[in-house]
């Protein structure tokens, strides 16, 4: 069970008053069925560039997508659970993620969850530690610690006794070579 994330989402009503449109816990919240324990909670999806702030529809619920669309963006909350705790089903995962940069083989043996993105991610430790495995290091990020995760390959590794939170902001960007 991955954590409830409570959100609040602003909008306009009929008169164009700014109100509070979702005061809820974020629905859409999945966890990862080859990485037990691990989850992704949807805060909001955006598909376009300059992103239209007037629509009422519920933009966090849609099937779970690793990398935003062309000019989208997606705000997500993802949580690590200890690897001491279960295996990683490294091909399950990247299914449900509906990923197109999976892990190679050569990927997977610096971690089993080692991959790129097309995007520029934002992102921010919550809660607990981990590790961020690069080709070339590791660093220990704690919580507070802020990323920026340029298109690189990469994979979070976690080695302590309790999950770690991250907030993150995926920007569509230019794949890396």
């Amino acid at each position: 069970m991955i954590r409830k994330i409570k959100r609040y989402v602003t909008g306009h009503d009929g008169d164009g008053k700014t109100i509070v449109t979702y005061d809820d816990h974020a629905p859409n919240a999945v966890p990862l069925k080859g990485w037990p324990g691990a989850g992704v909670t949807e805060i909001w999806v955006t598909g376009e560039m300059p992103v239209n702030n007037m629509g009422t529809g519920d933009q966090s619920l849609r099937p779970l997508q690793h990398d935003p669309v062309r000019n989208g963006t997606i705000f997500r909350v993802v949580e690590i659970p200890p690897e001491t705790h279960s295996a990683i089903d490294t091909e399950e995962t990247f299914k449900q993620l509906g990923s197109g940069n999976r892990p190679t083989s050569a990927d997977q043996e610096k971690h089993p969850t080692m991959h790129k993105t097309d995007s520029v991610d934002y992102l921010v430790v919550i809660s607990g530690e981990m590790w961020m495995v690069m080709e070339k290091g590791e660093v220990l990020l704690k919580a507070g610690d802020c990323i920026v995760q340029r298109g690189t390959n990469h994979a979070w590794k976690n080695v302590s006794d309790k999950p770690c939170l991250l907030a993150a902001v995926l920007i569509d960007a230019q794949p890396a070579p």
